[in-house]
């Protein structure tokens, strides 16, 4: 009886001094995947982001590059996800700020509130629809808008019969791209702030109505900011009908799920690409496009291959990141659209003030660019900004590269975009 005991006892102190089993490492970073295709691996369920000379990215922990490894890829670390958050800046759960100073939904509609009350003569505030959690009664937000220019009678209405050209930008429709709502906060105040004394901004808003939806997946931002100083990656919006992914994998795209050319996106509600159960079927998209169709009249034929005339006015930017590209359509095909050069043309213009490439989108359907473009002739862009790597680049970079990299490059390129709303297709 002694002995048996005595070995029972010997082998639970064996038990109980062994090494704990290690903790996967779930601290998310970029991994390099040569002589992949991206439309692969975002098949596969990989968060992809763009490839540069055959080179993919893919975002995820240690156990997505082991997932990689298996399927025969060799991926390489290239850069973590999270960058330095400065002493004393890594905010609260629910302050104002997050990640270091990027702003929450809250202080992105108290902004428009103030701004609207300070400069009267020129703003003016629409509520254009709801965020998904809105129309479930689960809090949620109303999308807002704001019109800038100097306000004379019939201004800033939500009518395409505008006596005015009209610029319009929207940012964060993917919600961990920070530093997007970032920049349409600048160019809002950039252009308010500089009426009658910056030479350039009066000449545009005296002639140009100016459009802003600096949040345009408020629900999703809610998401990232949750995290605090740790961002969740939350890309869709808050749509979790029916879905067992984990956060921050459910929702829908919200740049996959345009009605036009809808439907060769992601199918599984946990991919990052998911375009939903139909064409439009979030209140986001509905919101976005019956916008883009009251800011705009249409000016081009329904077949695919019939260009917008040259009298076309109206110019349109989603700002995303990350890149350093100016993108036109297509996105839903690689063939040329019928306005090709001319898109090209001012996409140049505009790379002159930002030095990003030109290049058309491809591979990607259900885009708010391809919708604005190909349904109502609107001269399209997707900017993706920053870097795949260093302080500024990727998703989450550091709140300090807002003002001292991405505002300085992008300033110029937005002017260049309102002016040529008049006439984009001119030349």
């Amino acid at each position: 009886m002694k002995v048996r005991v005595g070995l029972v006892t010997a082998a639970l102190l064996l038990v109980g001094t062994s090494a704990p089993a290690a903790r996967p490492d779930t601290t998310p970073y970029y991994w390099q995947v040569p002589g992949a295709g991206e439309r692969a691996l975002r098949e596969a369920g990989f968060d992809v982001g763009h490839g540069v000379d055959g080179v993919v990215q893919v975002v995820g922990d240690r156990r997505v590059a082991d997932r990689l490894v298996a399927l025969g890829h060799q991926p390489r670390k290239s850069d973590a996800v999270y960058k330095q958050v400065p002493p004393g800046r890594a905010a609260d759960v629910g302050a104002l700020t997050y990640y270091g100073g990027y702003r929450t939904v809250a202080e992105h509609e108290k902004h428009l509130t103030d701004v609207a009350a300070a400069y009267p003569a020129l703003t003016q505030v629409h509520d254009i629809g709801d965020s998904w959690r809105r129309t479930r009664g689960q809090g949620g937000h109303d999308i807002k808008a704001i019109c800038i220019t100097r306000k004379q009678a019939g201004d800033c209405a939500l009518d395409p019969d505008s006596a005015k050209p009209r610029f319009a930008l929207i940012a964060q429709l993917h919600a961990r791209e920070l530093a997007t709502g970032e920049l349409a906060w600048r160019w809002i105040d950039h252009v308010t702030r500089g009426y009658g004394t910056d030479a350039e901004v009066t000449s545009v808003l005296d002639t140009t109505e100016l459009w802003v939806v600096p949040i345009a997946n408020p629900d999703g931002v809610d998401i990232v900011a949750s995290g605090g100083s740790r961002p969740l990656l939350q890309r869709k919006n808050a749509n979790n009908t029916g879905a067992s992914c984990s956060t921050p994998s459910y929702g829908v795209d919200l740049n996959r799920n345009s009605t036009f050319k809808w439907g060769k996106a992601g199918t599984d509600r946990c991919d990052e690409t998911y375009q939903g159960t139909a064409a439009g079927s979030e209140p986001e998209t509905e919101a976005i496009e019956a916008w883009f169709r009251q800011l705009f009249p249409d000016q081009r034929g329904p077949g695919d291959t019939e260009p917008a005339p040259v009298t076309t006015t109206g110019v349109m930017i989603t700002v995303h990141s990350y890149g350093n590209l100016i993108m036109p359509p297509w996105g839903w095909t690689w063939n040329a659209n019928p306005n090709a050069a001319q898109l090209a043309a001012l996409g140049r213009k505009m790379a002159a003030s930002n030095g990003y490439e030109v290049v058309a989108e491809g591979d990607t359907t259900g885009t708010t660019d391809d919708f604005a473009y190909g349904d109502l002739g609107v001269a399209s862009y997707t900017f993706e900004i920053g870097s795949g790597s260093g302080d500024c680049g990727g998703f989450l970079p550091e709140y300090s590269c807002v003002d001292s990299l991405f505002w300085p490059k992008n300033k110029g390129a937005f002017l260049t975009a309102a002016k040529a709303a008049k006439a984009p297709y001119a030349g």
